[in-house]
């Protein structure tokens, strides 16, 4: 079978995909909003960017009882930050990466730490990892230190289990009564016991992902 023929029984099969994506829509917005937000998921879907994300971002306005300006305005931010965590976790990027990138930017992360952690993971997901650093600042841990404790693991070879657990661990102390920082000091003395130090030039590229760090951990529309 010929390319030509391939794309043409992939096209249907697509085309239902962003049809299911989009009827999530219907009846949850005015029609203003709803048109609005349809150009911004053609757009994203013009640039190569994740739909979904956008349409969960519109819904949960919905839920909200947002009003329509500020729901497009939220929907567009999003788009933004999914195209800035694209380019930064370049040079193939999937969807989850993608998303998880554009929360760690909502939280205050920056590109320079995005690229960083794909310079240290260059040819594995970095989609645990960046969901990781945004929930440890959403649950107060400072987005500088928690950008470099993220950066610090990764580079001593951290794998995805034991960065959920680290996380999972730290929301437990928390709840418990330690502070984000505490508990994050206390998780972190029981990795440092099984990890090796980190360092090299992979360290190097770790280093450099603070720069540029927001002060703050204020999530973005």
């Amino acid at each position: 079978m010929n390319l030509v023929a391939l794309a043409a029984l992939a096209l249907p099969a697509a085309l239902a995909a962003q049809d299911s994506r989009t009827a999530r829509l219907d009846g949850k917005l005015d029609g203003e909003t709803q048109t609005a937000v349809l150009r911004t998921l053609d757009s994203a879907r013009t640039r190569g960017l994740p739909v979904d994300p956008l349409v969960d971002k519109a819904l949960e306005g919905a839920t909200k009882r947002a009003a329509g300006p500020r729901i497009q305005a939220a929907v567009e931010a999003l788009m933004q930050r999914l195209e800035t965590a694209r380019d930064a976790l370049a040079p193939n990027p999937g969807p989850r990466d993608i998303a998880a990138g554009a929360d760690a930017l909502a939280y205050g992360a920056t590109r320079e730490a995005l690229a960083a952690m794909r310079a240290i993971r260059p040819n594995e997901s970095v989609a645990v990892p960046l969901g990781v650093l945004t929930q440890l600042v959403a649950s107060g841990v400072p987005v500088a230190r928690a950008t470099r404790v993220v950066a610090d693991l990764l580079r001593r070879g951290a794998r995805d289990e034991q960065l959920i657990a680290l996380n999972n661990d730290v929301r437990t102390f928390i709840a418990a009564g330690a502070s984000p920082q505490a508990a994050l000091d206390v998780r972190m003395r029981g990795l440092n016991a099984v990890l090796p130090p980190g360092g090299g030039a992979a360290g190097a590229a770790a280093d450099a992902a603070p720069t540029g760090l927001s002060a703050g951990g204020t999530k973005k529309p």
